[in-house]
């Protein structure tokens, strides 16, 4: 595969994979599939983050992320200790 190929197909992916988190987190039923209104957010999140609140912002929207990719997991994750037996 040449190279220009394998560069588009992980560009495609990434691109994917940020749609998927939009989707992930409410945002398209939340904003009824209004594409304006979400470029808009995207947009304010731009502003905020080359605010002087920037870095605050960063580390409050990381951090809820984070729990909440812990929190997904911890539910998606089957466990696999199971309860002591009565051997009687």
């Amino acid at each position: 595969m040449r190279t220009w190929q394998v560069e588009r197909r992980k560009r495609t992916r990434h691109l994917i994979e940020l749609g998927g988190l939009v989707v992930k987190a409410g945002i398209v039923e939340l904003t009824s599939d209004d594409r304006a209104m979400i470029y808009g957010a995207l947009l304010w999140m731009a502003d905020k983050l080359k605010s002087e609140d920037g870095e605050r912002a960063r580390e409050l929207w990381a951090g809820k992320g984070k729990e909440a990719f812990a929190a997904e997991q911890e539910a998606t994750t089957p466990t696999t200790s199971y309860p002591p037996q009565d051997r009687a």
